[in-house]
Order: structure tokens, then C-alpha cells, then sequence
């Protein structure tokens, strides 16, 4: 059975290897990826966030640095569960655009896939923002 996505984007007025190199540092996410988690800290070369509200640790992994701006990464829950997330850094002249592939899970609620994709494009508003500056 297909899953449903949603595309959330955000236009970054910085070029798009700019954009790339500070999204996909690890140590930078908790700067902008809040729905990730509140504190990113690399132990013997692995990245762990602290899940918001108190859910435990996460590791989250990225794909290998490339010249494409693929930033597609899988967040490893406490609880076992891997989430996949597509994402992309996309060169517009000299600026960029975010796109990050929200995905609705098994038994996710139209209000809970809306306050998902709500949650990244506030995330995406804080890179453009924290960037911008």
C-alpha cells in the first residue's frame, strides 16, 4: 500500500551549498530541527538527539556528504523504530530551497500527518531564518 507524503520547502536567500553544509552537520540540528530533538551530541562518531518531551535518545543518520544536496536521513527511535526522511537542498540561481518529504506513518490521523508537516515547515522557517541572518 502506497504511503501518503507531503512536501514542505522553504526558499533560503543563501546559496545552496551554504544551505547544505550547515543542514547536514549533525551538530547544528538542534539549532533548527526541533521536532527532531532538543540536543544533538556525537559519541565515537554516531549522532544522538534528546527526543522532545522527555522520549528518550535517538540516533540519527544521514546519508554520505554529496554534491547533489541530499540530506535523506533515518532517525532511530528509543523504541526500536527507524523513520526515513527524505530531504534535499535544491540550488534556484544563487539561492536554495529546502524540500523535506513529510510521510504520514501506519494509522496516523489527518490532524497528526497536519501537525507533522506544520512542526517541519516551522523547522524549515528557523534554518531560513537562522541562515538569513
Amino acid at each position: 500500500m502506497a504511503t501518503e507524503s507531503r512536501h514542505v520547502t522553504e526558499h533560503i536567500e543563501r546559496p545552496a551549498r551554504v544551505v547544505y553544509e550547515y543542514a547536514a552537520d549533525p551538530a547544528n540540528l538542534a539549532h533548527w530541527a526541533h521536532g527532531v530533538g532538543t540536543s544533538a551530541r556525537a559519541e565515537d562518531g554516531r549522532w544522538f538527539v534528546d527526543v522532545p518531551g522527555g522520549g528518550g535518545t535517538a540516533e540519527v543518520v544521514f546519508v554520505p556528504r554529496n554534491d547533489l544536496g541530499v540530506l535523506d536521513h533515518e532517525v532511530h527511535l528509543p523504541d526500536g523504530g527507524i523513520v526515513y526522511i527524505p530531504m534535499r537542498v535544491v540550488a534556484d540561481g544563487e539561492h536554495a530551497e529546502v524540500v523535506f518529504t513529510v510521510r504520514r506513518a501506519a494509522g496516523m490521523t489527518d490532524d497528526e500527518f497536519d501537525r507533522d508537516a506544520a512542526a517541519v515547515a516551522t523547522d524549515l522557517a528557523t534554518l531560513k531564518r537562522l541562515l538569513e541572518a
